[in-house]
This record gives structure tokens, C-alpha cells and sequence, in this order.
């Protein structure tokens, strides 16, 4: 009688693509939550409403500007107004650096309050919390993926307001080489160059607000508790801001170096605010988005 012949052991390459197919998979289901999570995030109406407001806002400024400049009139009349301004009948693209000044102050930062206050919260008081901590999501995985979408809107709603001053500048304004904040002359080339270094550099100082948002949004179970607390909480700091007792606290606000981004437009470019305003984010961002995963990561999930 014949014995079965044993069966024929595995091969080292087989033990060794285990791994990888368990990684493969595993950074699939990542790039699936993103994508499921920006989707949910970008076609609610709350969002596209507040991207419609801030497309608004440069074509509000630029045609504020034609028409005070329709008799030749200089574009700030003499009474000041947001960066650049003065600049705009002269070249459309300055009105990407004005409608940028004019949304980061307020409407920038509260588009991004309320996506961010709303991540974790909005979540919980629908209900469909504790289905999206299902394994093999996870609560780091998903609030890191929460997190990349605010910073992704971030950037996108930063985009949306330069494009859309573009567009307007380009159709109101004449365009050509701009003149520099020290009065060097650049190509019109160049100058789309330093509008897109602008719009990344003013995307990149709202993920301070991001991160303040989302250790909000862990904080409580109602959405607009937390999207009113984020906002209430910016306005407060930008308000401390400009106390002139406070001076010695400021520079430590996520807000006072906002505006640090004109100095792209320097020939040459002065980083050292630059720098300021991206290492203060990243400390926000580091300190804020600590103290989120630690609070939803032993939060109590009950919605």
C-alpha cells in the first residue's frame, strides 16, 4: 500500500508576499476611507455653500473696484483698504493677493471652524458614530483621516478663492508684468508663480484652526456646539490680537502671523515671518491634534 506523498511546503516568496498583501491592503482600506470621507465632506451642502461664499468675495471686490475706478480714480480713494488693493486696476492679478488679505482674516478660518468642528461632533449627533469605528477603521485611523480632509479643504477653499480672483481679474483688469512690494518688476509668469506659493502659504496657516477644530469637535456631541465654539473661539483671538496690552502674548496667537504671506511679493523674499507663521501652525497642529486623539481615543462612544 502506497503512502500519500506530503504535501509540498510553502515557498519562502509565498511567506514573503503575506506581508505585503496584508500592507497592499491595509493602505487600500486608507486611501478608501479618504476618499469616502472627502466625498461625504465635499457634496454636503453646508460645504459647497461655503465655498460658493468665498468664490463670491472676489468677484464682489473686483467689481467694487471697477466701478469705483470707472471715472479713473484711484482703486483705494485714499482711504486705505485690504493689501494690494490699490494695485488692482493696474494688474487683475492682484486681485488674488486682495481677495486672499481680505478671506483670511474671518471667512477663511470660519469655513474651516465649521468643517472642522463638525468632523468628530456632526458625527455623533447623527448617530453614525460608532459605524464608522467598525474594525479595521479604528479611532487613530479615523481621526488622522478626519484630519487630512480639513486640511484638504483647507487647501482647496484657498484655491477656490485664488481662482476665482483670477478669473475676475483676468476679465475686469488688464494683466502683464507686476511690480513688487520693493518695486522690482516680475513677469507675469512669475507673478502666477507667486500667487500659487501665496495661496499654499495662506492654506498652510489654517491648520492651526484645523486641529483646534477637531479637539473641539471630540469635546462635545452636538455639531453646532462645536462648529459655534470653533468660531467663537476665533474671533476671540482675533480680537486679543489687536489689544496692544497683549503684545507680549500675540506672537504666540495662530492668527498673528496670517499675513506674513505678502512677503512673497518682496524682492527678495523675507521668510523669517514666513517661518514664524508655519513652525507656530505646526506646534498648534501638534499640540491641538495630541490632545484630540488623546480625548477620542478614551472618549466613551454612546451615538
Amino acid at each position: 500500500m502506497s503512502r500519500a506523498e506530503p504535501s509540498a511546503p510553502q515557498g519562502r516568496g509565498e511567506l514573503r508576499d503575506r506581508p505585503q498583501t496584508a500592507r497592499a491592503r491595509r493602505t487600500s482600506f486608507r486611501a478608501t476611507l479618504l476618499r469616502n470621507e472627502l466625498l461625504t465632506t465635499f457634496r454636503r451642502w453646508r460645504t459647497v455653500a461655503l465655498l460658493a461664499v468665498l468664490a463670491a468675495v472676489p468677484v464682489l471686490v473686483g467689481i467694487a473696484v471697477k466701478i469705483e475706478t470707472g471715472d479713473g480714480s484711484s482703486a483705494d480713494g485714499g482711504g486705505g483698504g485690504p493689501a494690494f488693493i490699490s494695485q488692482i486696476t493696474n494688474n487683475g492679478l492682484f486681485l488674488v493677493f486682495t481677495a486672499l488679505a481680505a478671506t483670511l482674516p474671518f471667512f477663511l478660518p470660519m469655513a474651516v471652524g465649521v468643517v472642522a468642528g463638525d468632523a468628530i461632533a456632526g458625527e455623533a449627533d447623527s448617530g453614525t458614530l460608532r459605524y464608522l469605528l467598525v474594525a479595521p477603521a479604528g479611532r487613530s485611523r479615523l481621526l488622522l483621516t478626519k484630519y487630512a480632509t480639513v486640511v484638504i479643504f483647507c487647501l482647496a477653499a484657498t484655491l477656490v478663492v485664488a481662482v476665482s480672483a483670477l478669473t475676475v481679474g483676468a476679465l475686469l483688469f488688464p494683466l502683464g508684468d507686476l511690480t513688487t512690494i520693493s518695486g522690482t518688476q516680475i513677469s507675469f509668469a512669475e507673478g502666477l508663480g507667486r500667487a500659487l506659493l501665496i495661496a499654499l502659504a495662506v492654506a498652510a496657516s489654517l491648520i492651526g484652526v484645523a486641529a483646534l477644530g477637531l479637539f473641539v469637535s471630540t469635546l462635545t456631541g452636538s455639531g453646532i456646539a462645536a462648529m459655534a465654539t470653533t468660531v467663537g473661539l476665533l474671533i476671540t483671538v482675533q480680537i486679543l490680537d489687536q489689544i496692544p496690552q497683549l503684545h507680549a502674548l500675540q506672537p504666540y496667537f495662530f492668527s498673528h502671523y496670517w499675513l506674513s504671506f505678502a512677503d512673497l511679493m518682496r524682492e527678495p523674499v523675507y521668510w523669517d515671518d514666513l517661518a514664524k507663521n508655519l513652525g507656530l501652525q505646526a506646534l498648534y497642529a501638534a499640540v491641538f491634534g495630541s490632545a484630540a486623539w488623546a480625548r477620542f481615543t478614551a472618549k466613551d462612544i454612546t451615538a
